[in-house]
């Protein structure tokens, strides 16, 4: 009998184990670990976002910020808690999220008989910890709108919430969580509509252009539509396991919310009318879809836009006596890249000058995705040269570059790695993207053919097809498949066909996937 081999196992190839296709949820959360970007609280479902973590959100922030107030929006703040009361005003919204809220009853702590804390000073009313602010806005825009004259009110507000969530996971689910919402208000429903469609768009270049994520664009269907929204349009990416992610929303809300908090203005025909309003938002979920679509089994990688260090400087010391000569040139060539720009900011760069082996930091700088890697030792000292590696190619890729060509080149270089990221994510897409016709083809489509649970299979991508069913008919294809209908594509010239599970006319193709 054969003995096993334990003892001569081969090790390990790659930095992140397992890899992506042996177990791609654990393998994303060890690429969060091993980039030091985020960990679990004391407190479940919540996270503590580290400085490599939060300088990506902070570049996000600072960027999508830019374009929003190009759009016209200010940034104000609003409270976090909310009375209970707001909730209940508006009836789909608070059915959609009374599930995820936390809430506040008391304002004191006592100590009890036993010395323990306990509760006391019961609240009048119940606050709420924002899970969205559309309630307390749209209180304050009551005060705020009299005339149509004070429209478009155009906010943006950038702060935490709090939705309790019972499956949480880093960055894309939980229970707080920041972001950016938007909230407009407008004289006409013509008016609010384009503001709804105008920040999507926002939101897929933002995605393209400093993310390197292509997506479809479309609306959500009913029963995927945003708790007291009349429409819902979504940007949907797909990321390397198949599955969708919901990357960003933009709601038409109607008349809904200014009904229900009194947002009313005199018109131009001296009568009383109702305002039009809107809301749309990103999150920190952003990050985990990008990490889900462009970091590989080495760890993180990094779209340059976003990345916090865009070229580290490796110094390579392998005598005492060469550190002075190697530092002072690993210094001078951080100074002549940070005056060079890309993107219209200034090149990010840092000196790692801590004293480890260029092994170990240069492993330490894979894992956390810098897009360009530059050792420079006593050799290249001697050839004015650095020896470059660039996270979008393999990690043994790396050749000697003359310093003034790095230099001069150094924007070209990232501008090449977006383009190099955004492709193969663009391939991805294209390739899982399938039109099926059949019952039979889509549920074949969305079942792994295996069946063990400790190695999911990767499977599946998105389903284009008809689809002429009601909310029963997607719960029934979520139950049976974990899928839903990601968005309603917009489509200039939509294809009718047939829905193939009620055999009824279909005006055009929805994309069906599973999500996280």
């Amino acid at each position: 009998m054969s003995q096993p081999q334990t003892a001569n196992a081969p090790k390990p190839t790659t930095a992140i184990t397992p890899t992506r296709q042996d177990d791609f949820p654990e393998w994303y959360q060890q690429v969060i670990t091993a980039a030091d970007m985020a960990e679990n609280s004391e407190v479940r479902g919540c996270m503590v976002i580290k400085p490599w973590g939060y300088g990506i959100w902070e570049l996000i922030q600072q960027q999508l910020d830019v374009r929003i107030k190009a759009t016209g929006h200010k940034n104000a703040y609003f409270p976090l808690f909310i009375p209970l009361s707001y909730l209940e005003k508006e009836a789909k919204h608070v059915e959609g999220f009374a599930k995820e809220c936390a809430v506040v009853t008391h304002h004191r702590l006592e100590a009890g008989p036993d010395g323990k804390l306990v509760p006391t000073g019961k609240l009048t009313e119940p606050l709420v910890v924002r899970p969205t602010s559309e309630t307390i806005i749209g209180a304050a825009y009551s005060r705020w709108v009299q005339s149509y004259r004070d429209l478009p009110i155009l906010i943006n507000q950038w702060a935490n919430v709090v939705r309790w969530e019972l499956r949480p996971r880093l960055f894309l689910r939980t229970a707080e969580f920041l972001w950016q919402e938007g909230h407009t208000a407008h004289e006409t429903a013509a008016e609010a509509e384009a503001e709804t469609e105008k920040m999507l768009l926002e939101y897929e270049a933002f995605a393209k252009n400093h993310l390197a994520l292509p997506v479809l664009t479309g609306e959500k269907s009913e029963n995927e539509r945003f708790p007291g929204a009349l429409r819902t349009l979504c940007i949907e990416a797909m990321v390397q396991d198949r599955k969708a992610v919901q990357a960003g929303t933009s709601h038409f809300l109607g008349q809904n919310f200014s009904k229900a908090y009194d947002i009313k203005f005199l018109g131009r025909e001296k009568q009383l009318e109702h305002a039009w309003t809107t809301s749309w938002g990103v999150s920190t979920r952003l990050i985990g879809t990008m990490i889900m679509a462009h970091s590989d089994d080495d760890g993180l990688v990094l779209p340059p836009r976003v990345a916090p260090a865009q070229v580290v400087i490796i110094p390579v010391i392998p005598k005492e006596d060469q550190r002075d000569a190697v530092l002072d040139a690993c210094r001078k060539l951080a100074a002549d890249l940070r005056a060079r720009t890309y993107a219209g900011e200034a090149v990010r760069v840092e000196v790692d000058e801590r004293d480890l082996t260029g092994s170990a930091k240069g492993w330490e700088w894979i894992k956390k995705g810098v897009p360009v890697r530059a050792e420079i030792g006593p050799r290249d000292l001697a050839s004015g040269t650095a020896f470059v590696g660039r996270r979008d190619k393999g990690v043994k890729e790396k050749g000697s570059v003359p310093l003034a060509d790095l230099v001069a080149g150094i924007d070209g270089i990232l501008a090449e790695i977006h383009a190099t990221l955004y492709a193969r994510a663009e391939a991805r897409l294209r390739e899982h993207t399938r039109k099926i016709d059949t019952k039979e083809d889509f549920y074949a489509f969305f079942t792994p053919q295996s069946k063990n649970e400790e190695k999911p299979e990767i499977h599946g991508g998105f389903a284009l097809t008809h689809f002429a069913g009601g909310v029963e008919l997607e719960e029934k294809l979520k139950e049976d498949l974990k899928v839903t209908i990601r968005c309603i594509p917009f489509e200039k010239t939509p294809e009718a066909g047939t829905c193939p599970f009620t055999g009824k006319p279909s005006k055009q193709r929805v994309v069906f996937a599973k999500s996280y």
